[in-house]
């Protein structure tokens, strides 16, 4: 369609004014959708089906998308003065603001990814070589598919079809078995590293909420003990603003999930001051009260290696001024996806999507925060994932995956059924107008909907799911102390 614009400049990151080229907010929005599998990824009847029979194919849409783009910049008449046009971020931000306004949420959500990972690039953080793209590691993804298909749980219909004949458990030990190994392996990279004669007095374990950290990092310590090591173990949730310097949203809630929610000058300063032998007066934060209520002396021993579990651990400005030979990293992802159904549609469940289920059990019995509330609060989740987490993905020194294909059934039981935990319609009746929490409520609705549960005895049971396995952290009955559980 034809629509108007009057903005002629538009302000580079150097501050140089250049032409308005319209069309390259066209060809970037084609090409974010183009690297997921096409817009049809985030059809939605109900919610977009009008742009798809209107605009379709991919390239009519993306046309349909920029002119929304265009029509909400010219809707700020200060874009309208040449030697004070639009900045590029402002551009970015309103395409960002058209996809998600309109559902076209996987397509923002590599959009962004996409974005701040170029930002990151400029920065000088990651390299060309650890650049993460669009945030869905082609080449991952597809070892982790093949991997299912070839226990049969690539597809939805597959994994039903193994719980309900009971082979589902040599998947599970499969699976477990292959995470174990993963662990193994970054275990002789660190005995490695330390071999070679770096040394090595930072490990960190980072990767986005609820892809099993905790786990990790305590089975990894494990391994690396038993080769000598010791370690001190630095909670960085004690560096959280106070509550007071988190201003409520529309919804009443606070963003937690930005690197900025914590004191990164603070932190730097005393991770710094632990690495040169000094001892630091780290804060203790009560969430209860929300704000700082003492310190504690820490010291770091020189034969120590301090253990860092965080989930913006890959952050810059956290690690300024500090060596990368002395850090290892550990990223990880519950990236584990299968095909909806029987695979015929070839659209991909969400990964993230089990990240949130994940979540909202753990929520609902440890913070007292109903599964709804966790969905709300989800986009906050997700904007920092794709800010400072999945970007950096490319500076691990190591990546294990934390997903199984086995999580869906043991979560199950928890949402559906009597007494379920899954919010019905009518508690979004009164959000009816956030969309991203819409679309996310109805995609978790229809994927556990989809999958054949365990049973709870099942579940309950540690030789069917071992006490140490990663969904042990949300399902409960784990043999590994959870801190951020008791």
């Amino acid at each position: 369609m034809a629509v108007q614009n009057r903005i002629v400049k538009i302000q580079k990151r150097n501050r140089a004014l250049v032409k308005f080229d319209p069309a390259r907010i066209c060809q970037a929005m084609f090409r974010a959708a183009e690297s997921i599998g096409g817009f049809q990824q985030d059809f939605l009847p109900g919610v977009n089906e009008k742009i798809f029979s209107a605009f379709g194919p991919d390239q009519g849409i993306a046309a349909f998308l920029a002119d929304t783009a265009i029509v909400c910049l010219n809707s700020d008449p200060h874009h309208f003065i040449s030697n004070f046009p639009p900045t590029i971020e402002t551009i970015q931000d309103k395409v960002l603001h058209v996809l998600r306004s309109h559902g076209f949420q996987k397509t923002a959500d590599a959009y962004e990814c996409y974005r701040w990972s170029r930002h990151w690039l400029r920065e000088g953080a990651i390299t060309p070589a650890q650049f993460a793209g669009n945030g869905f590691p082609r080449e991952r993804m597809q070892q982790t598919l093949e991997w299912n298909r070839q226990q049969g749980v690539d597809t939805v219909a597959g994994l039903n079809e193994k719980v309900r004949t009971g082979k589902i458990r040599d998947t599970i030990s499969h699976s477990l078995a292959a995470y174990e190994a993963s662990l193994d392996e970054a275990a002789k990279k660190v005995v490695a590293r330390l071999n070679r004669g770096d040394q090595l007095r930072m490990l960190w374990v980072g990767g986005p909420s609820s892809s099993g950290k905790t786990t990790t990092t305590v089975k990894l310590t494990q391994r690396l003990e038993k080769n000598g090591l010791r370690f001190l173990m630095l909670n960085l949730d004690d560096y959280f603003w106070s509550a007071m310097e988190h201003p409520t949203d529309w919804l009443n809630d606070r963003n937690f999930e930005a690197p900025e929610a914590l004191d990164i000058q603070l932190l730097n300063e005393h991770l710094r001051g632990l690495l040169d032998g000094k001892t630091i007066e780290k804060p203790v934060y009560s969430f209860k009260e929300g704000r700082r209520v003492g310190t504690r002396s820490v010291k770091l021993e020189p034969d120590q290696i301090l253990l860092l579990d965080c989930l913006h651990g890959f952050y810059p400005p956290i690690t300024e001024d500090i060596g990368v030979s002395s850090q290892f990293r550990v990223y990880i992802e519950a990236m584990n996806m299968l095909y909806e159904g029987d695979g015929s549609t070839k659209r991909l469940t969400q990964f993230t999507d089990a990240r949130l289920i994940r979540r909202m059990l753990r929520d609902a019995k440890h913070r007292n925060h109903s599964p709804l509330a966790t969905i709300l609060h989800w986009h906050y989740v997700r904007y920092g994932e794709l800010f400072s987490i999945i970007p950096l993905m490319g500076l691990a020194d190591h990546v294990i995956n934390g997903g199984m294909p086995f999580d869906l059934p043991a979560l199950k039981p928890f949402f559906n059924g009597a007494g379920g935990l899954l919010p019905g319609p009518e508690d979004f009746m009164p959000f009816s107008g956030f969309l991203d929490a819409r679309i996310r409520y109805d995609r978790v609705k229809d994927l556990l909907e989809s999958v054949e549960a365990f049973t709870a005895t099942q579940v309950s049971n540690p030789d069917f799911i071992s006490g140490d396995a990663v969904i042990r952290e949300f399902i409960g009955g784990s043999t590994i102390r959870i801190p951020h559980n008791d």
